[in-house]
């Protein structure tokens, strides 16, 4: 790096051939599969730069490939390059920031922290959804997405259903939902479960929009993507506080094209597709451990 100007580009050189990236989308059809790869890369890129996996160690080293992410996240950042003082200071602030890495980890400052325990499950989370991000599903898959929920999508769609109000939470604590779900009134007399509310209790055939109107979208967004039936669900918000429901049925007498909530659509499915994903991954993970409760 000395006296040599550095080529921001030279971090981004050999891509893989398009032809060997149709065939590992191929194989990487599993999600655990492709936890575990990403996770691997993870850790080959980490060897891959050379720094030293052990915090005892008093060697730091700064290559032009450290130095060109260091100016790649200037200038998404900024919007521009950065200048040879900015550079120099990039570079002072990462040593800066692995030296004390490294001495946080020699005096276990890391052991039993929650904050970073919670900061690398995000991370291992992000990592077994992270092939949905920017798939880009085609219309076969979303009119299949579409067709068992078209409900979701479409404005003229009438709920029936049953509500429990539990309170805003203020003031006096409101019932605990999972006692609620349990209590034998809610097989019978479940209105008096309810705490005061200026609303009927039982829906029959209401528009989804008249429904948003009085209890609000995401009261309505929550009711409709439940499976209908005699159980009852939630807790779930409304603008009044929490609910208890039972979705009896929902109705479309319209049902959507995929043309006009395509959108809608593909976001839902992304997100399903990343939960279940990281659900998969985490399943697969917990069969690998011994889990011994001592209570």
């Amino acid at each position: 790096m000395r006296g040599r100007r550095l080529d921001v580009r030279s971090s981004f050189c050999g891509l893989l051939p398009l032809t060997l990236l149709a065939r590992l989308r191929l194989l990487l059809r599993e999600p655990l599969v492709h936890f575990l790869l990403a996770g691997a890369a993870i850790f080959a890129f980490f060897a891959v730069r050379g720094e030293p996996v052990d915090p005892a160690s008093r060697t730091i080293v700064i290559d032009e490939a450290r130095v060109a992410r260091l100016v790649a996240g200037w200038q998404a950042t900024w919007r521009r390059a950065p200048t040879q003082a900015e550079v120099d200071a990039l570079i002072r602030e990462a040593i800066r920031e692995e030296i004390y890495y490294r001495e946080a980890l020699r005096l276990g400052l890391d052991q039993d922290d929650p904050g970073i325990k919670r900061r690398l499950r995000l991370k291992m989370e992000y990592l077994a959804g992270a092939a949905v991000d920017n798939a880009v599903p085609g219309d076969a898959v979303l009119q299949a997405w579409l067709d068992r929920n078209p409900a979701r999508y479409a404005a003229d769609s009438r709920l029936s259903f049953d509500h429990i109000y539990l309170g805003q939470g203020d003031g006096e604590a409101p019932p605990d939902a999972r006692d609620l779900l349990s209590a034998p009134q809610i097989k019978g007399d479940w209105q008096s479960l309810s705490a005061p509310l200026a609303l009927p209790r039982t829906f029959a055939a209401a528009e989804r929009s008249e429904v948003a109107r009085q209890f609000g979208d995401g009261f309505a967004a929550a009711l409709i993507a439940l499976p209908p039936g005699d159980a009852w669900r939630g807790p779930i918000a409304s603008g009044f506080g929490q609910h208890l429901v039972r979705l009896r049925s929902v109705t479309t007498p319209t049902p959507p094209r995929l043309a006009d909530v395509h959108q809608a659509v593909e976001n839902d499915w992304r997100a399903a597709t990343i939960a279940k994903r990281r659900a998969d991954a985490y399943q697969a993970l917990l069969d690998s451990y011994d889990i011994r409760l001592k209570l």
